[in-house]
């Protein structure tokens, strides 16, 4: 009986690394693929809309482009199988709520350590503390 898994997409070079992984993996094992990045409003929004900032921008799309580029990239025309979901929320919360349902998550490290990993925070290590299902993080080369 196949599962899902799921990748954490964002766009970044680490990103497309795992996506990559993840789908040579669901290839082995028969599991579903889903491609998921998350978007937020960023701190501050509220007062740069007021500044003049568009109101018409639609993160939310822009984040199902960025998705959409992301598999384009990785897979390049071998992405037709690939679920794509885009949600609301943090990144690391909204991967480690989708690992209940999950065989497996796939995400990348970007490689930030110590005092940049502490101020930045990292997905990646917050999603293999608390998610429900094995992790698998692909570093960088």
């Amino acid at each position: 009986m196949s599962g899902t898994i799921v990748v954490g997409v964002d766009g970044s070079e680490p990103s497309i690394e795992a996506l990559r992984w993840a789908a040579r993996q669901a290839q082995l094992t028969g599991d579903r693929l889903e491609a998921v990045i998350a978007w937020e409003y960023p701190a501050g929004i509220w007062a740069s809309m007021a500044a003049g900032i568009p109101q018409e921008l639609d993160l939310e799309k822009l984040a199902g482009q960025a998705l959409d580029e992301a598999v384009a990239k990785a897979l390049g025309g071998e992405d037709a199988a690939i679920e794509r979901r885009v949600v609301k929320g943090h990144a690391a919360q909204a991967l480690v709520e989708l690992s209940a349902g999950a065989s497996l998550v796939v995400v990348g490290d970007r490689g930030h350590s110590g005092f940049t990993a502490a101020l930045l925070g990292s997905v990646s290590t917050h999603v293999t503390q608390h998610a429900k299902s094995p992790v698998v993080v692909v570093r960088g080369r």
